[in-house]
């Protein structure tokens, strides 16, 4: 499709082919020779055409900024020929009378690319994304060299240009291309060379400097520019400036602070943000709560030194105006799904945040429009005709359910009693859409956290059971399989009706398959589900569960470099040796009590305190088999490890040190050789020396439950601590 004559009105020609035409785009997009002779027109525009360079220019910039949306084939051709360096490149050498609508066009082309590269390399900004693209490596490449210091410093400037339509241009790049937290800290941290060059001076110590300019003091250069713009009384570029800062502030504690905090004397950034929260601008509201939903999450983390005073009011300025969006019935399709996208970004794991939304109506309001826009019988052909805009709305509104009903029984309830949305989540789970499949199976792991949920509506209404087909199906997608498989680990719990028809209908091995297909996650799950699964289970089901995983896999996950893995692989263990015989069926299985022991000795040395707690909790169990307390007993490495969980550990993990203890002296009354040589005997003698003394002294105690001096503040611990002492010195009078 190569046009014989490149001139403005050849390019005009394809430009409006192309503009909303997938087809178009792909067909041009996949001509090398013409898109090649585009990417060098931004440079090298062909003269002979009688038209000026720069009208060239212009048009071939459009044509690139179209080919960039919609067309997998067009972006892999784009990328080949190094369209984002020619760009740059072209937007480097502006001459200070450069034309602004040149400038204008160059930025709009190299935001598209970077927002096309951006959504191959993920993660989605709005949902889940349809698939995975083949050119995901080349984008990922260009992605990071985007954000390379030297390349910023070539586009970052242009957000003080004199024409808003440029810096709204560079705002929007940024809002749509940051993805990750490495890009998010270099665009955060980058400063103009002649600020830098002001830092670098000041930093050799022989030139005084005004620390009321340093950039790092007035809170960032980015952070500042953009902030200033918000005030500019241009909707475009204030939407475009909140979706930057919003993207800067997810996850980013430290300049979120900045935003939520302000300098001393000057109103918080975060305040204008709220402000333009009741814009009359949808388009602008929507903005302005992503941004301050953003940073109030950011600046309000569980790690956070700072909480911001308007942190309820904040959110529920927040939620008024999504609810009143969500609830719109003229507002678009895609207006409401990024509201419903907002409320989850607002609530995820956040109970009190859920618990608010609640209370203010925003779930009645995701699960009325998930009831008004899912027939509960739908034939395929219907579901087939569904605009693709109908689906992601559904994906948005059953996403910010499930999120908001994550943690309370009562919200929970009104989800499966008030608004019964069960029959809308039921369909929702074989929904051709990979979003809708994966948002309807984050709600059943909601509402199958609770008991009663589980032993009524989960199990009366299919629910589980579909669920259990989904997870149950080969060839589903990954994401998919990872959200069934956090809902199966709940209804394999020992309190589900659905328990043994899972089991009697292939759950073990369809567990043991997910563990082994080298997907992190996946495994996680799949562990954490036979964790579950092997919680007061009989012997039989025990010995079932252990022989389908193989007793050499276990061995290879008590070693697993990830520890997550590692921990719930001892979780297992514990579960399996919870009682004299099932002790024993480990010990053989695993090879005897030396590589037992040796096991469960490099597990309470290890730095991750997860894996510390179960490894004591799997030695506790061994301690009530009196065949295997004398091994415990000789194993120096053992005993030193119990001495220090009772010394320096988190009080989680020091309840079932001691009880080990405490069984071992009470059955083995003369081991107070092997306890003195470990140090044991006067560990314990301190924590109870200390009793009385912490009691009075708060100021001996440390948080998270940590000892102090070896001093004791936990009742239950002082008490076990007090009765192994008491059996200790009883059997030392026995021998004198």
């Amino acid at each position: 499709m190569t046009i014989a004559t490149m001139n403005v009105a050849s390019l005009k020609v394809v430009k409006n082919s192309v503009i909303g035409n997938r087809t178009a785009k792909g067909a041009y997009g996949s001509d090398e020779a013409f898109v090649s002779k585009l990417v060098d027109a931004l440079n090298d525009p062909p003269v002979s055409t009688g038209d000026s360079a720069t009208a060239i220019r212009v048009e071939a910039s459009h044509i690139i900024a179209s080919l960039s949306y919609g067309s997998p084939d067009a972006l892999r051709t784009l990328l080949r020929l190094n369209t984002p360096q020619a760009l740059l490149y072209a937007i480097s050498t502006f001459p200070p009378s450069e034309s602004a609508t040149l400038k204008a066009a160059l930025a709009r082309a190299l935001r598209a690319v970077a927002a096309a590269i951006a959504d191959v390399v993920g993660p989605s900004q709005w949902g889940l994304a349809t698939s995975v693209s083949d050119v995901r490596a080349e984008a990922k490449a260009a992605l990071d060299y985007l954000f390379q210091s030297e390349v910023l410093d070539v586009y970052i400037p242009l957000l003080v240009d004199q024409s808003t339509q440029v810096s709204a241009a560079v705002a929007q790049l940024l809002a749509s291309a940051v993805r990750d937290a490495s890009h998010r800290n270099r665009v955060s941290e980058w400063s103009p060379i002649a600020e830098r060059t002001v830092e670098a001076k000041g930093k050799r110590g022989w030139e005084k400097r005004d620390p009321t300019k340093s950039p790092s003091r007035l809170g960032g250069w980015i952070a500042r520019t953009l902030s200033t713009l918000l005030h500019r009384k241009d909707a475009k570029l204030q939407e475009a400036a909140l979706s930057a800062l919003a993207s800067l502030a997810k996850d980013n504690e430290t300049l979120a602070i900045r935003l939520a905090k302000g300098p001393p004397g000057q109103e918080p950034v975060l305040s204008a943000v709220l402000s333009l929260c009741k814009s009359r601008n949808t388009d602008l509201q929507l903005a302005a709560s992503l941004c301050a939903t953003n940073i109030l999450r950011a600046s309000s983390s569980p790690n956070s030194s700072y909480f911001p005073p308007s942190d309820q009011t904040g959110a529920i300025t927040i939620m008024h105006v999504l609810n009143r969006i969500i609830g719109s019935d003229t507002a678009s399709n895609q207006t409401r799904t990024k509201a419903c996208f907002i409320l989850y970004h607002l609530v995820a794991d956040h109970k009190d945040f859920c618990q608010l939304a609640f209370d203010r109506n925003s779930l009645s309001h995701v699960g009325q429009l998930v009831k008004s826009i899912t027939p509960v019988e739908k034939t395929t052909e219907e579901e087939e005709d569904e605009p693709e805009s109908v689906s992601r709305l559904r994906e948005a509104a059953l996403t910010a359910v499930a999120a908001i009903s994550l943690f309370d029984i009562d919200i929970r309830t009104a989800v499966t009693d008030e608004l019964r949305l069960i029959p809308a989540i039921q369909t929702s789970l074989s929904h051709r859409y990979v979003g809708v499949r994966y948002a309807a199976c984050q709600c059943a792991r909601a509402l199958s956290r609770a008991v009663s949920a589980l032993r009524t509506n989960i199990v009366d209404t299919g629910l589980g059971m579909s669920v259990f087909r989904l997870f149950m199906k080969e060839g589903e997608d990954r994401r998919v399989m990872h959200a069934a498989s956090t809902v199966i680990c709940n209804v394999v719990t020992d309190f589900s009706p659905l328990r043994s028809t899972l089991i009697d209908q292939g759950a073990i091995t369809r567990l043991v398959q997910l563990l082994n297909t080298g997907d992190v996650e996946l495994k996680l799950n799949a562990l954490w589900a036979f964790k579950n699964l092997l919680y007061k289970a009989t012997p039989d089901l025990k010995r079932q569960v252990m022989s389908s995983i193989g007793w050499g896999e276990m061995n290879n996950l008590l070693v697993d470099p990830d520890m997550r893995i590692q921990e719930q692989a001892l979780h297992i263990m514990r579960h399996v040796a919870d009682g004299v015989d099932e002790v024993e069926f480990v010990f053989s299985e695993m090879g005897g009590s030396e590589a037992m022991l040796g096991s469960l000795a490099v597990a309470m040395e290890s730095d991750d305190e997860d894996v510390v707690l179960q490894a004591v909790f799997v030695l506790a169990n061994v301690a009530n088999s009196p065949a295997h307390q004398r091994s415990i007993l000789s194993h120096p490495r053992i005993l030193h490890r119990l001495r220090e969980c009772l010394v320096d550990a988190k009080v989680e993990i020091r309840r079932p040190a001691v009880s080990c203890v405490l069984e071992l002296v009470r059955q083995n009354p003369r081991s107070h050789r092997e306890l003195h040589e470990a140090g044991i005997d006067s560990t314990l003698r301190h924590m109870c020396e200390h009793t009385s003394h912490v009691s009075a002294s708060p100021t001996l105690r440390v948080a998270a439950g940590r000892q102090a001096m070896g001093a004791e503040d936990d009742l239950e611990v002082q008490e076990k601590a007090r009765q192994a002492l008491h059996w200790l010195e009883h059997s030392l009078d026995m021998d004198v």
